[in-house]
């Protein structure tokens, strides 16, 4: 079973582990770590790559919602608080979900069937081997957005762009929001076809029509559909030890 990988933000002991031994009753989900402010949540966030955050929202120093702003890459988002005021801030920063303290059990059950493992298995592995390798080109995929589906061979995705806690896919005409983060589709996606251009996008390299130099050393590709990408300095570099002959 794909595990939910989480963790658990909080300046407050006993409320980390209070909500820690709530979600052991769940086998999907699994705590990766706890931070004990802000500034400890960022650095974990980095590290570990979560699908998944309890958040609270008061905490020295830098609040949940400042903290947020500070990821580039989302994961999902639950926010943890004990006033309930905050909760239309919450949902316009694309919360999963809002839970006042004390936490109501019934509202973790809510939360876990929000996130469960079918939300996060966009690129559905239908044969065994999908699981243990990278998925390429001529790789069938489910997409899922709202009532709308769609079953299309990777060739067609342009890009993915990281868009707050989804990300979102442009093939043909449409774009479809998969809550889903960008790192997870690096993770599972063939490194010579999709190249991560910088923290936001990846690319279909055989998408790619046009390449010029950019500012400070970085580069700029333009796609089949006339989007144009910037890459990054890092991102460049890469790129040139990759591809270069």
């Amino acid at each position: 079973m794909k595990t939910i990988r989480t963790i658990i933000i909080d300046d407050e002991r006993l409320a980390r582990e209070e909500l820690h031994s709530l979600l052991r009753n769940y086998p999907e989900i699994e705590v990766v770590a706890e931070a004990i402010n802000a500034l400890d949540g960022i650095e974990k966030i980095k590290d570990k790559h979560p699908d998944l955050i309890f958040l609270d929202i008061s905490m020295p120093g830098m609040d949940g919602f400042e903290m947020l702003k500070h990821i580039d890459d989302l994961p999902q988002v639950v926010f943890v608080t004990a006033y309930d005021e905050y909760a239309l801030k919450a949902f316009e920063n694309q919360a999963l979900d809002y839970i006042l303290k004390p936490i109501d059990p019934e509202k973790i059950a809510n939360v876990v069937r929000k996130v469960s493992v079918e939300n996060f298995e966009v690129i559905s592995p239908e044969l065994n081997d999908r699981k243990n390798r990278k998925l390429s080109g001529n790789d069938k995929v489910f997409i899922k957005d709202g009532e709308k589906c769609w079953f299309i061979e990777l060739n067609q995705v342009r890009m993915m762009e990281s868009d707050g806690n989804y990300v979102k896919v442009y093939f043909e005409k449409f774009r479809p929001m998969v809550l889903r983060s960008l790192n997870s589709f690096e993770d599972r996606l063939d490194g010579e076809v999709f190249f991560r251009a910088n923290r936001k996008y990846i690319i279909n390299l055989n998408h790619v029509v046009g390449i010029e130099n950019w500012f400070n050393g970085g580069m700029k590709v333009e796609l089949s559909n006339g989007e144009k990408i910037e890459i990054s300095r890092r991102q460049a570099i890469r790129f040139r030890e990759v591809f270069s002959l």
